[in-house]
């Protein structure tokens, strides 16, 4: 017989941007593997530096970054993690992204304006990445923008378990924000018992970002306590207006609850001073200390993305995590 033959054992590496080493350090915590130890810095003229403290060489790497405020630098750096990692042989790039980065810019709305949710796709496999993992895109199809497999973890597990523990003893509605969002509406509607659905019908001006006129509410949510849902509180007009239109329509209350909390600007002014009693969020994206207040609940997302890990790395069914339905 010619020729060697050698069996060799996988090698789960979890690697970390800067953007939220927090998150990173929970998910590497659950799956029993420390972060791998890496050098980043920027230079004088704002170029990022990166290199691996380990040799990578036939790993299975993770690469863990949410794209946070400066986005664009944090999109970068990921970038250029990829690239050390495939120029390093690792033999499985897979990007994880709590929250990805131009997602709202997913189709054309008039001539003239890019797709940006497709470009950080194609960004991320120029790169070097085989797979994408990705929580509570904007739209689903964002899935189909990159060629290879993607990964569609959702919050809703998580959310709605604490919602059903604090709130199931109450007469509930779900209210979507508006109508594009009525199929995660029955999901949640689903875990609460059948909760009836409301949507709030809204208008937006294309020229005017982050704003928009909550017209009215569609559906009974009167005498009932109204579980806003979202995938993500930016500015939080959107969300702050459909709470303030509930109360307007006789609901008994108005808990919001997202996953990604952006908090962009104005938001936290506006979630303080809106109706609702709870604002609940996952820690996708990181929350700095000056930008919480009393209303805002934290819940860990760490758990889902260590599982999902765990299946991509042992060749298993992510989709089992919820229910088929993934």
């Amino acid at each position: 017989m010619s020729g060697m033959k050698r069996t060799t054992e996988k090698n789960l590496m979890v690697f970390s941007g800067r953007a939220h080493p927090g998150l990173a350090e929970q998910v590497a915590e659950q799956l029993g593997a420390g972060l791998v130890p890496t050098s980043a810095y920027d230079f004088a003229n704002g170029e990022i530096y990166v290199r691996f403290e380990e040799s990578v060489r036939g790993s299975d790497a993770f690469v863990i970054q949410s794209h946070t405020s400066p986005i664009n630098e944090w999109i970068m750096e990921q970038l250029i993690m990829v690239d050390a990692l495939k120029r390093a042989s690792a033999k499985r790039i897979t990007v994880v992204l709590p929250f990805y980065g131009y997602a709202r810019q997913d189709k054309k709305h008039r001539g003239r304006e890019p797709i940006s949710a497709r470009l950080m796709a194609d960004l991320f496999k120029t790169a070097g990445a085989n797979r994408l993992i990705c929580v509570d895109l904007h739209t689903s199809q964002i899935q189909g923008f990159f060629d290879g497999p993607v990964d569609h973890l959702m919050a809703l597990p998580i959310l709605s378990k604490y919602v059903q523990e604090k709130y199931g003893d109450q007469q509930l509605a779900v209210v979507s924000p508006d109508a594009g969002r009525i199929k995660v509406a029955e999901q949640w509607s689903a875990r609460l018992s059948g909760a009836p659905l409301a949507f709030i019908h809204k208008t937006r001006d294309i020229d005017r970002p982050n704003e928009m006129v909550a017209n009215r509410v569609v559906g009974e949510v009167k005498g009932r306590v109204c579980i806003l849902v979202d995938d993500m509180i930016d500015t939080a007009g959107t969300i702050t207006k459909a709470a303030d239109a509930l109360y307007a329509d006789g609901a008994a209350g108005v808990v919001i609850a997202a996953t990604h909390a952006i908090l962009s600007g104005p938001a936290v002014d506006r979630l303080k001073n809106c109706q609702a009693s709870e604002v609940i969020v996952t820690n996708t994206l990181p929350i700095a200390e000056d930008r919480r207040f009393d209303k805002l609940t934290e819940l860990s997302i760490a758990p889902l993305i260590s599982r999902a890990i765990r299946e991509v790395f042992e060749d298993g069914s992510v989709t089992s995590l919820f229910d088929g339905r993934a």
